[in-house]
């Protein structure tokens, strides 16, 4: 008889276990999900929300194990992670001027010999977590429309990363999506709607509605008949 494979029962324990620490899973998705960007220090500790000792100890551990490289560049301008209000990565760059001859960056090494493995390992997990909110998220309320979009599907610019449609207690989905929040890494933007508004909104062509149906998502439940 085949054995069932067995998933974590802490949502989020799994990648820590494995890497070791909370700091090094963050810095792992940083580096890995934006291969061609090269980040110092300070600029790190902001986007991913930890301790600046913490971050350095964790970039010393990667650099060591080849998965990341120091560099050491004198551009004139280069990209650093823009931050949202409560210093969490919101998925975008800003372009800055340098001020000073050299700086240290570091940068993933794709040359590193586990890189895709290590890549699709985080997607996975990724996508086990997303699974376990969707489900939680369910378990809120009545559910007639869930999608998942914004920086669930490496989009940023639009406003919402979840989308619901149906009955819900507000107060206990607003404490679901806090608790998933420091799973995640990041802020998660999300939208209730009623049936009833969503048609209204529907109707007059509403441009935030449009915005999130017409562009890039992962439909999770359809309970209106949508294409």
């Amino acid at each position: 008889m085949k054995a069932k494979k067995r998933l974590p029962k802490n949502r989020a324990a799994g990648l820590e276990q494995l890497f070791g620490s909370r700091t090094r899973v963050k810095l792992l998705k940083l580096f890995l999900n934006s291969p061609e960007k090269m980040f110092f220090v300070r600029e790190i500790a902001r986007a991913i929300n930890s301790q600046i000792n913490s971050v350095r100890r964790e970039l010393l551990n990667l650099k060591d194990l080849g998965i990341i490289r120091e560099v050491e560049a004198s551009k004139e301008s280069y990209l650093i992670p823009k931050v949202d209000t409560q210093k969490k990565f919101s998925g975008k760059f800003k372009q800055v001027k340098n001020k000073d001859v050299i700086k240290k960056f570091f940068q993933a090494d794709g040359n590193f010999i586990l890189f895709p493995e290590l890549k699709a390992l985080l997607l996975k997990a990724d996508f086990l977590l997303e699974k376990n909110f969707v489900n939680a998220v369910r378990r809120a309320g009545s559910v007639d429309y869930l999608v998942l979009t914004g920086r669930f599907v490496g989009m940023p610019g639009i406003s919402a990363d979840l989308f619901l449609v149906g009955r819900f207690n507000r107060r206990k989905v607003a404490r679901l999506i806090k608790s998933f929040e420091k799973d995640f890494g990041r802020e998660i933007n999300y939208a209730l709607m009623s049936r009833q508004e969503f048609r209204y909104r529907k109707d007059i062509t509403d441009r935030f509605l449009y915005n999130i149906l017409e562009n890039k998502k992962i439909v999770m439940v359809n309970e209106l008949g949508l294409k």
